[in-house]
């Protein structure tokens, strides 16, 4: 029993005012359920061997299952950021998540091309994949996530993140990042781009080196991110479920 996770009593009291409110039937005991998800999660476990302790293994992935595609897990993470993030400084990057075969068994089309029926799945060289887009605070936490197949380059989703940056005086980003529209992007909404510059950039864009080498904060985030078994290897093949795992994870490392 020692081994397994439970979440404390103060930690779902800050958890309650993203629950769904229950209807009929009272809903069965929030503390449980919600750490029996956490439990599965971070061990990569398949939900028919939840440990009994958690209850009916059924009555936790249902519970995952609803409350991911209401976008419960998406939305404690990010209001439980807004509460605490420090965005004087930000930082955005991506890494790649490898797919298990339960979540890659893609159609393939004429000419040999994989369909990844919206999975978000594509095929890279470390093999078939969905890449993490993150916006991350001064510390490295997590207060952005965007979810894209393993080929896309880093403008997509700098580009489906930048409209929901914070108010910043600088962003840290490498040199995947430096594109002239990204830079304009952010010089506009009054945020200094910290970004090195492409080596064939005729001219080179100079930057702060003493700020950037704060970035290692976000390379770290996702190395804890990935201590999560079933977010170093998605297991999913709904992408809905995937993302709310990723914001699940964030929100038990760094906001509860």
């Amino acid at each position: 029993m020692s081994e397994l996770y439970w979440l404390t009593e103060t930690q779902v009291e800050r958890l309650k005012p993203f629950f769904p409110k229950s209807r009929g039937k009272p809903r069965v005991d929030d503390r449980r359920v919600l750490s029996g998800i956490i439990f599965i999660q971070r061990n990569g476990l398949m939900w028919k061997h939840a440990p009994s302790a958690y209850g009916p293994p059924k009555t936790l992935y249902n519970r995952w299952k609803r409350w991911s595609r209401k976008g419960v897990f998406a939305t404690i993470m990010t209001e439980l950021a807004a509460q605490a993030q420090q965005t004087e400084t930000v930082m955005i990057d991506a890494t790649h998540l490898k797919a298990h075969r339960t979540a890659s068994s893609l159609a393939v089309k004429k000419g040999g091309a994989f369909a990844d029926r919206g999975r978000l799945i594509g095929r890279t060289k470390g093999g078939l994949n969905s890449k993490l887009h993150v916006l991350a605070d001064a510390k490295g936490r997590p207060i952005r996530m965007f979810l894209s197949a393993g080929q896309t380059s880093d403008y997509i989703g700098a580009r489906a993140l930048l409209s929901s940056f914070p108010q910043a005086k600088a962003l840290l980003a490498d040199r995947g990042y430096d594109a002239d529209w990204f830079r304009n992007g952010l010089i506009e909404m009054g945020i200094s781009p910290c970004i090195p510059s492409r080596i064939g950039r005729k001219v080179q864009i100079p930057h702060d080196a003493e700020l950037y080498r704060q970035r290692h904060k976000i390379e770290n985030m996702f190395a804890r991110l990935k201590d999560w078994r079933r977010i170093a290897t998605r297991y999913d093949r709904c992408l809905i479920l995937f993302l709310s795992a990723c914001a699940l994870a964030a929100t038990v490392i760094y906001w509860l």
